[in-house]
């Protein structure tokens, strides 16, 4: 496991990962934000990487707009229709930068893929853990964290519901 140092920005965000036992190394590579371009540099399929996007639920029997951090494998796209039944809203958009920033503690295109508190649930797709392993970033733009898929479960807590199609539309994954 990974010793995490005063001097790595991400060691407060990756505690919950050295708290649950998580199985996972640290990757340092050129920064990208990017899902695609990640990969590319980390050489995984983009299926292993893992996508986050906070997104900003509407409308329904909860009055105002809640905060959802969705995680997807980096090949599909969240369905936001899907996201906002799910956290029983009407609409669903992706959350504005400073308020998702704000909530991850994170910088745009480097947030963890669990949530540092109740205000942000965590929903998984079950395609997320078709592969071994999930590639994250870690908090920074230039370091990346290969995580056993199964040991995302622990520290992030997400609930496991279909979120996206496959590329070119059809069923729920």
């Amino acid at each position: 496991m990974p010793e995490l140092t005063a001097h790595t920005a991400s060691d407060r965000p990756l505690r919950p990962l050295t708290e649950s036992e998580a199985r996972f190394t640290l990757l340092e590579h050129p920064p990208e934000g990017r899902t695609a371009r990640a990969g590319a540099l980390r050489g995984h399929p983009l299926a292993a990487a893992a996508t986050r996007l906070v997104v900003t639920v509407a409308g329904g029997p909860a009055a105002g707009e809640r905060q959802v951090l969705t995680v997807v494998p980096g090949d599909r796209r969240a369905d936001f229709a899907r996201v906002a039944r799910e956290r029983g809203g009407a609409a669903a958009r992706l959350a504005r930068r400073k308020a998702a920033e704000a909530l991850t503690g994170c910088v745009s295109g480097s947030s963890i893929p669990f949530s540092r508190h109740d205000r942000l649930p965590v929903l998984a797709g079950p395609a997320l853990f078709d592969e071994p392993t999930l590639y994250v970033n870690a908090a920074r733009p230039d370091l990346s964290v290969p995580l056993a898929s199964e040991d995302h479960r622990t520290p992030a807590g997400p609930k496991v519901v279909p979120l996206t199609e496959p590329p070119g539309g059809a069923a729920a994954l």
